[in-house]
């Protein structure tokens, strides 16, 4: 099948002439990047950009008079307003710049959870978290006696909607944060069915983003959640970038999680009186390159169209769903009707571990363990998997050599 030709108006080798890494080779084999769900790759517009900013306009900002500062902050102020409008947020104060998704969920835990929630009050997770969307409520319940609750996932590997409802319906629940798209499974939630039950309970809604904005266009206001994290590289963005939305009347709620310089308004030897959102959440110096390259990186995600990235994508899923299908010994994690271009499977008699190296030597890059979800693999019963996960960039062609490769291993292990 042509790579070239997936879906209507998407020319992938046009969009891969703008990622200058896949032309390289790996041991003499050309570069079949199948990692995208742990970081994406950079068009060169997002390289071009950092590099320029770094060259011709960097300085602190926010609080130099010169040239070289104004220009600095109008950037990384007009960054926020681009991540507003990609969101679709309300206010584009109500975008607070981090270092990466953990640390907005931490923010969210630290500041939310011990400002907001009271000992008792209940936040419910899934089996399917991250590890970042499970540590931090881990520590809040036991620094600050909230109630911590599992929903579980089906068999195909889809949130248990009975089971949320069940969870919720005795009152205890007063936040729900839930993954919007499995960084194993691909499958994605039902986003606006869960803010509605959520807040048919009086629980507020927090959607770990990070693997969803990637794979389909996400607004706030049509889902009706209350906070939404997503991270900068995964989204061709550089790394050190993160983001926290909210609703504003949340965010006003909450107190700052970090002391420093730019989250005050005043100070002196005796108290301080925070600035008002979003910089009482942004002490020290902010990922200013960083929010430039996010920028970018929108921008070009948004020129392609996401609509257009979703409908290659489904193209890529069905694909892959039945080329992986016919590979022998073959198991694949979840089976979600709605699913992202994520694919964790296990071979017989082959390590996740060895099974990637063996791939390596094709030229074909996979990422193999737990994926920072420990608890799902238990639930499913497996030590570890290889994970596939795809990009814009992504081509049938490398889809189908997946596929042989893997039928090559699964002859070299037995």
């Amino acid at each position: 099948m042509d790579g070239a030709m997936m879906s209507p108006g998407f020319d992938v080798e046009r969009v891969r002439r703008d990622f200058p890494i896949l032309s390289e080779t790996v041991r003499g084999k050309k570069l079949v990047f199948l990692d995208s769900g742990a970081s994406a790759q950079k068009p060169r517009a997002v390289i071009d950009t950092m590099v320029r900013t770094m060259e011709t306009a960097y300085a602190n900002v926010h609080r130099g008079a010169y040239n070289l500062s104004e220009k600095a902050t109008a950037a990384y102020e007009a960054a926020r307003s681009g991540v507003a409008r990609f969101l679709n947020a309300a206010d584009e104060r109500e975008i607070v710049f981090t270092s990466s998704s953990t640390a907005a969920i931490n923010l969210v835990a630290h500041s939310y959870g011990r400002g907001v929630l009271k000992a008792g009050d209940g936040v419910l997770i899934s089996e399917m978290e991250h590890h970042a969307n499970l540590v931090p409520w881990q520590m809040l319940r036991d620094a600050h006696g909230i109630e911590l609750r599992v929903a579980r996932i089906t068999d195909a590997g889809e949130l248990d909607l009975t089971d949320v409802e069940a969870k919720l319906a005795d009152g205890v629940v007063k936040l729900v944060a839930v993954t919007h798209m499995s960084n194993v499974l691909g499958t994605v939630t039902p986003a606006a069915r869960l803010a509605t039950l959520a807040h048919a309970h009086g629980a507020k809604l927090l959607l770990d983003g990070s693997q969803a904005v990637v794979h389909r266009r996400v607004d706030v206001q049509a889902i009706g959640c209350d906070f939404y994290v997503f991270t900068g590289h995964k989204l061709y963005g550089p790394t050190g970038i993160g983001v926290l939305w909210a609703r504003m009347e949340l965010l006003e709620r909450m107190p700052p999680f970090l002391g420093g310089g730019d989250m005050i308004a005043e100070v002196s030897l005796e108290r301080f009186l925070p600035a008002p959102v979003p910089a009482r959440f942004e002490a020290g110096t902010p990922p200013i390159i960083e929010a430039i390259g996010l920028h970018a990186a929108i921008d070009y995600v948004e020129a392609i169209g996401m609509e257009a990235i979703e409908a290659h994508e489904r193209v890529l899923v069905d694909h892959a769903t039945a080329k992986l299908a016919e590979v022998e010994g073959l198991t694949l994690l979840g089976r979600a009707q709605d699913r992202g271009g994520v694919f964790a499977f296990a071979l017989d008699n082959a390590h996740a571990h060895d099974l990637a190296t063996l791939l390596d030597r094709t030229g074909i890059a996979v990422r193999s363990g737990r994926h920072c979800a420990e608890p799902l693999h238990a639930r499913f019963n497996v030590e570890s998997t290889c994970r596939a996960s795809f990009g814009l960039y992504t081509t049938l062609g490398e889809v189908d050599y997946l596929a042989e490769a893997l039928s090559k291993a699964r002859e070299f292990f037995n």
